[in-house]
């Protein structure tokens, strides 16, 4: 048809101008004069983009300007999706790069984890045997000072009463005093004499005495019974005693059975010991 409106026309809103149709003249009948009026056109009817609410209460736009919208939120929500695909490829390819090692990378790896571990063992070990050897040699040289500074005795002394109580409480306090309480005439307390004066000798910073029972005013039943007894002090204070020692040590017993004993119980010293190894390792040097 003629003079029809264009769709950018409708899409622009703009006015036509009136215009006729011919095929609707030529359809005309009783104009016997062959003169037809002109007939005015009829605008054509614009839809207005009538808003439709959603279910949710957004209101569309359904007309040219909704279509131009919804085009524009498609292609932004296209975009978008592209995007979040990239980065998601790039995460998975990553992940891809870090994870996809062959069974022989992972043999490789684990070879060399042992052997930093082998090395940090062997280290720690080097580390350990030094700091004991160093430690081991502070603590002789400690002991040996304080071995220097222990005045020395080496003899068994014989004891009054009045010297028994200066013993015990006038002498050094780095010293063991040991005091044999005994008995004439009794053989296991002339056993251990022998054996405390060659103890003396071996041991020259214990200080040895002995002294009777009878002389210490003890009792005369601890005269019969309790013989041969020790008494140990230090730092003027008693630290041991021990009575009737044939129960522990039997009735025929020698200075290393006497000796075992009272290491056994703690009561000598090891700076004997330490000063033999020292002295060798000068004459060794």
């Amino acid at each position: 048809m003629a003079g029809s409106l264009d769709f950018d026309d409708r899409i622009l809103g703009e006015k036509t101008a009136y215009y006729c149709s011919s095929s609707e003249d030529e359809g005309e009948e009783g104009d016997s004069d062959g003169e037809r009026e002109p007939v005015k056109a009829k605008m054509p009817t614009i839809c207005k983009d009538e808003p439709i609410v959603t279910s949710d209460g957004r209101a569309v736009n359904t007309g040219p300007k909704g279509v131009i919208t919804d085009w524009r939120r498609f292609k932004q929500l296209e975009t978008e999706k592209r995007e979040l695909q990239e980065s998601e490829k790039q995460a998975l390819a990553k992940k891809l790069s870090m994870t996809c090692r062959s069974h022989l990378d992972d043999e490789r790896e684990k070879a060399k984890d042992k052997d930093l571990i082998d090395n940090l063992d062997l280290e720690l070990d080097e580390l350990d045997e030094a700091f004991l050897k160093a430690y081991q040699q502070k603590r002789i040289e400690e002991l040996r000072k304080v071995y220097q500074n222990t005045p020395k005795f080496g003899v068994l002394f014989s004891l009054t009463q009045a010297e028994f109580v200066d013993t015990i409480d006038k002498e050094n306090s780095l010293v063991t005093v040991m005091i044999h309480l005994y008995e004439d005439g009794v053989h296991a307390c002339e056993l251990m004499n022998r054996c405390l004066e060659c103890l003396a000798q071996e041991y020259p910073s214990v200080k040895f005495c002995k002294i009777r029972a009878h002389e210490a005013k003890l009792s005369h039943q601890f005269s019969v019974k309790a013989v041969p007894a020790i008494l140990i002090y230090k730092n003027h204070e008693l630290i041991a005693n021990f009575i009737k020692l044939t129960e522990e040590l039997g009735s025929d017993f020698c200075r290393s059975d006497v000796e075992g004993f009272l290491l056994e119980h703690g009561l000598l010293p090891d700076h004997k010991k330490v000063i033999q190894e020292k002295d060798s390792d000068s004459e060794d040097d």
